[in-house]
């Protein structure tokens, strides 16, 4: 599996995104999913899941050390991250994940010392990473800014979402950035730039928007799918090569399409 290596972890490029997939199915997918290759399976508390994941894990036989595992903690619990972090691991029945993530930033609650608790985390070995998800470019400055070791943000971002504000802060900082919604909760599949892109290469729509980002330095990205012929679509994007003029036609698509905006969200266009 390719890997972006940076000075605070070593990340599979291509994860697996569990969000929405639940008990059975999920174990399933999971163990599907690592049994096809995949070696990097992203979830999160609020994604009521992390059994089952860790169902999937336990099922696919894979060796516990061959696995990269992200999880979350709720924006909710930002003040207490090491609880948060102790029931994801009790549930998914793990010693520590590869990395831990605020999954959503909080302005109540104090942004310094919630990286401060989790950096404790890292210490104590329980989490071998730390960083932040949905944090625009200023806001990831300020993480920053706080010394803590930041190793990913984990945002929306795909063929029609500029996020080069974020881009920019996180490579000036050695940071990954893991692109969730890849495929725009696939509403970008059957798009005709994409679909002519795709006729060229004897590939699909969905197979080009992740190629896309996967070309991109320190840029992963986790596609969820339940079904296996999709995983392993998935999977071929890794090799797939875009030309010039395909990334010329994909930089002129609308890059201000945005599928995730809950109510607690932060300010997007906020410049660092």
């Amino acid at each position: 599996m390719h890997l972006i290596e940076t000075a605070h972890l070593a990340m599979p490029k291509l994860g697996f995104g569990t969000w929405a997939l639940k008990g059975a199915d999920c174990a399933r997918a999971v163990a599907e999913a690592i049994g096809l290759g995949y070696r990097h399976i992203d979830t999160a508390e609020m994604y009521d899941n992390e059994e089952a994941v860790g169902q999937g894990i336990r099922d696919s036989g894979i060796e516990r050390e061959r696995l990269f595992v992200t999880t979350k903690v709720w924006w909710t619990n930002l003040a207490d991250p090491a609880s948060a972090l102790a029931a994801s691991l009790k549930r998914m029945q793990l010693d520590y994940v590869d990395l831990f993530l605020i999954h959503w930033p909080n302005p109540a609650i104090p942004l310094a010392r919630t990286l401060a608790a989790m950096e404790v985390l890292k210490e104590r070995g329980l989490a071998r990473a730390i960083g932040v998800a949905n944090f625009p470019a200023a806001l990831l400055q300020e993480a920053v800014a706080t010394g803590a070791p930041i190793a990913c943000n984990q945002i929306e971002y795909h063929v029609m979402l500029s996020q080069e504000p974020v881009l920019r802060v996180a490579r000036a900082h050695d940071i990954a950035v893991t692109a969730y919604s890849p495929l725009g909760k696939g509403g970008l599949a059957d798009d005709p730039v994409l679909a002519g892109i795709a006729r060229r290469h004897g590939a699909t729509g969905a197979q080009v928007a992740l190629a896309w980002l996967l070309e991109q330095d320190r840029v992963a990205a986790i596609p969820k799918s339940g079904r296996v012929e999709n995983m392993r679509a998935n999977l071929a994007a890794l090799d797939l090569r875009l030309t010039t003029e395909d990334r010329a036609a994909i930089a002129a698509l609308p890059k201000t399409r945005r599928f995730v905006n809950p109510a607690w969200s932060p300010v997007w266009d906020q410049a660092a």
